[in-house]
C-alpha cells in the first residue's frame, strides 16, 4: 500500500486524508482485502469498512465504558476523588440539559445524553494527537494509511444521527401514536387543505434532522484536521516556517479543545431537542 516516490504536500495531505479500507474488491485481481489506495478503496464501493474509524471509535467507547464503570464501582458517599468528582459533574451536566424537558424522565435518554456527550467529546479528542504521530507507528507495523479521528469520516457521524433518527421515529409513534405521528406530518402546519406541501415540508424537516447532525459534526472536525494537516506542512519549508508552523499548531490547538467540546456539547443537546419534540405533542 506504500509508495516510493517523493511525499509532496498534495500526496502528504492526500495520503492523511485516506482511511485504512478493507473490503470486496471486483475484477480479476479482487477478493477480499486492504485497498491500496483511495481510488482503490473506491471502487470496493458498498462492500468495505473503514478500520481505522472502527478501531478508534470502539477504542474511545470502551474506554469510556471502562472509567465510568470503575469510577462508579469506587464511588462514595464521602469525599470524592478527583475521578468521581468528574463524573459527578458530567451526570449533573446533562441532568441540567435535560431538566423541564418531556423526555426528561424517559430512562434512555438520561445515559444516552450522557453516552453521546462523552464519547463524541473522546472521539474528537483524537484530533489534538500530532499529526503524523500514530501514522507513523503504524507505518512501522506496515499499515501505510490511518486516520485517528472517527468523527472526520462521515460513515461515522451519520451512522450516529442515523441511530438518533430511528430513535425519534420509534418515540414518535410510542407516544403520540401512528395517527399521532402522521397526523403531525400531514396537517401542519396549514391544516388538512394543505396536505400535500405540509408532507413535503414536514418530510423534509423530519430527514433534515440527522443530517444536520451529521453534517455539522463532520464538517467541523474535517475542517479542524484539514488545518492540522496544512500548519504540518510548514515543517518542510526550512526553520523558519517550522518554527512557525509549531507556533501556529500550539495555538489552533488551544483553540480547537474549545470545537472539539462545543461540538460534542451541540450533538447532545440537538439529541435532546429532537427526542423531546417526539415525546410532546405539537399543535
Amino acid at each position: 500500500m506504500g509508495s516510493t516516490e517523493p511525499l509532496t504536500a498534495a500526496k502528504y495531505i492526500k495520503h492523511h486524508l485516506t482511511n485504512l479500507t478493507f473490503g470486496y474488491a471486483p475484477g480479476d485481481h479482487g477478493g477480499w482485502r486492504f485497498a491500496h489506495d483511495a481510488a482503490d478503496a473506491s471502487h470496493m464501493g458498498f462492500w468495505s469498512i473503514h478500520v481505522d474509524t472502527t478501531f478508534f471509535a470502539l477504542l474511545t467507547g470502551c474506554i469510556f465504558v471502562y472509567f465510568f464503570y470503575r469510577v462508579a464501582s469506587k464511588a462514595t458517599s464521602g469525599v470524592p476523588g478527583y475521578a468521581q468528582t468528574l463524573v459527578e459533574m458530567l451526570v449533573n451536566f446533562v441532568q441540567d440539559n435535560l431538566r423541564n424537558t418531556a423526555c426528561e424522565r424517559n430512562p434512555v435518554v438520561p445515559p444516552l445524553a450522557l453516552t453521546i456527550f462523552v464519547w463524541v467529546f473522546l472521539m474528537n479528542l483524537m484530533d489534538l494527537f500530532p499529526i503524523d504521530l500514530l501514522p507513523t507507528g503504524a507505518k512501522l507495523l506496515g499499515i501505510h494509511y490511518l486516520k485517528v479521528v472517527p468523527t472526520t469520516d462521515p460513515n461515522a457521524t451519520f451512522g450516529m444521527s442515523l441511530v438518533i433518527f430511528i430513535m425519534i421515529i420509534y418515540y414518535s409513534i410510542k407516544f403520540k401514536g401512528l395517527g399521532g405521528f402522521f397526523g403531525e406530518l400531514a396537517f401542519q402546519p396549514f391544516g388538512k387543505y394543505g396536505l400535500p406541501a405540509n408532507l413535503i415540508l414536514e418530510g423534509v424537516n423530519l430527514i433534515s434532522k440527522p443530517v444536520s447532525l451529521a453534517l455539522r459534526l463532520f464538517g467541523n472536525l474535517y475542517a479542524g484536521e484539514m488545518i492540522f494537516i496544512l500548519i504540518a506542512c510548514m515543517y518542510s519549508g526550512g526553520a523558519a516556517a517550522g518554527i512557525s508552523g509549531g507556533i501556529l499548531q500550539l495555538v489552533w490547538a488551544l483553540f480547537h479543545i474549545l470545537i472539539i467540546t462545543l461540538q460534542a456539547f451541540i450533538f447532545m443537546v440537538l439529541t435532546i431537542v429532537y427526542l423531546d419534540m417526539a415525546h410532546s405533542e405539537h399543535h
